[in-house]
């Protein structure tokens, strides 16, 4: 793992012995002698980790870290502060301002170099949701959102610890800010930490039944535990297996014995982040439903069958299996919008396809092509089986007056159905669209509210 690692510090003997450090480690580094050329070098994207000395003349590194995180462009990159201070009051400041980790000097080189690769981890994985979040946003499907508004109180944390003191003393640092669940046995913790949603787990390291790295190992190995920010308990001199456990996708530790607000601040960064990639995931995520669906009717939309009906047809032609299309128009729409305006005409298609839904498999493809044009495509179902379908589907959307918000109307409506089955293995998406298309000019033709099948 690499990454551009920015040193800002006014005293270039401190610059020079952390950047040979680094560069041992294969990191690229860049330096700033003083907080507003740093500011600006982090603006231009021009580093993935800042490690950040608080005393400087001028702006301090506090102040810098502050601007860093109040700017949604920079608040994301993860900031590592350093100072000769040594007091829990001035780690606690730092944190406070932001800071995702705090290093005293002279910086012991196993902590310089875990905490850099951890926070480069997640910085990457962080700037790919936020790269999506943003196209996303650019082209309308979603909303961008201030990352200053995503706190780190309140998290829901796992505890696997199996030393009763050492349980009852984190319980009482953690209990005002956060809800813990303590559960000594790391196999019931795997099981809990899959199914309980949590924002954080923290792992002993001495745990009696397992070693505590295997644990997280099975976390990271597992999906629904893959994200799930990792916090391990370790001795002073257990060096070598927190190397280990960075190397395995831990993403923080606490070193014995542990000060409370340390302890607090690190865990609420933690929350934090986690927030924070959730929100970025939700975001990609409702982009690429709004991407492939229709924002009225909810059914896929058209882009999505384009390129899902290549597929069914190939798997279908492969396993000598029969697969329908059925083309549906609801009829005299047009008299719909005419009649009772658009908002009755949007109630229409909606309940529509709520009735279509209802009437279709789970594995059935129902689409909206545009306007009052559907498309259901239905595998394992033969051209005999989907004249019944469709037939029964007719009924039902005719057997009921459709209600609309206009009045508290009900109007009826009716749909004519066209429907084309694999007739053979040279059959195409194309083919098959231009036989239930044909199809449903024929059933319109022949006076509509009717079912045809392609020839």
């Amino acid at each position: 793992m690499t990454a551009r690692v920015l040193i800002v510090d006014d005293v270039v003997a401190n610059t020079r012995l952390l950047e040979a450090r680094l560069s041992a480690e294969y990191f690229e580094v860049v330096t700033a002698t003083n907080g507003p050329h740093a500011l600006d070098i982090c603006a231009r994207g021009q580093c993935d980790i800042v490690l950040l000395d608080v005393l400087m003349p001028g702006m301090d590194g506090l102040e810098v870290c502050r601007r860093l995180k109040q700017n949604p462009r920079t608040a994301h990159l993860p900031v590592v502060m350093i100072t000769a201070l040594d007091e829990p009051a001035d780690r606690v400041a730092g944190l406070e301002a932001g800071a995702d980790d705090f290093l005293t000097k002279p910086v012991n080189d196993i902590a310089l170099i875990t905490r850099v690769k951890s926070l480069v981890r997640l910085k990457m994985m962080t700037d790919d949701l936020m790269m999506r979040a943003a196209t996303s946003a650019e082209i309308g499907l979603d909303e961008a959102f201030d990352p200053a508004g995503i706190d780190g109180h309140g998290g829901k944390v796992l505890l696997v610890e199996d030393g009763s003191a050492s349980v009852e003393r984190i319980c009482r640092m953690l209990a005002p800010l956060h809800s813990v669940d303590h559960e000594p046995d790391p196999q019931e913790a795997l099981f809990r930490a899959a199914e309980g949603d949590y924002d954080l787990a923290i792992i002993s390291l001495n745990l009696k039944q397992i070693d505590g790295l295997r644990l997280c190992s099975h976390l990271r190995s597992l999906h629904r535990t893959r994200v799930l920010p990792i916090v391990v308990i370790a001795d002073p001199d257990d060096n070598v297996r927190l190397l280990r456990g960075i190397d395995l996708g831990v993403n923080d530790y606490l070193v014995r014995p542990i000060d409370r607000q340390e302890m607090l601040a690190r865990v609420r960064t933690q929350v934090r982040r986690k927030r924070f990639s959730d929100r970025l995931r939700d975001n990609v995520q409702t982009a690429i439903e709004m991407a492939v669906t229709d924002g009225l009717t909810g059914l896929y939309n058209r882009r999505y069958l384009e390129r899902h009906l290549a597929t069914l047809v190939q798997q279908a032609a492969a396993r000598q299996k029969p697969l329908s299309v059925f083309m549906l128009d609801i009829d005299h729409f047009k008299s719909v919008n005419d009649s009772y305006g658009h908002a009755v005409g949007d109630d229409v298609l909606r309940e529509f396809s709520r009735r279509v839904r209802q009437a279709v498999r789970g594995i059935d493809l129902a689409c909206r092509m545009g306007g009052e044009e559907f498309v259901v495509v239905m595998p394992d179902t033969d051209a005999a089986r989907a004249l019944v379908v469709g037939e029964r589907l007719r009924q039902e959307i005719a057997a009921d007056r459709f209600p609309v918000s206009a009045n508290d109307q009900a109007i009826e409506v009716t749909v004519s159905i066209g429907i084309a089955s694999l007739a053979s293995a040279e059959d195409t998406p194309e083919t098959l669209m231009k036989r239930a298309d044909e199809a449903l000019y024929r059933a319109k033709h022949a006076g509509r509210n009717r079912v045809s099948t392609a020839a």
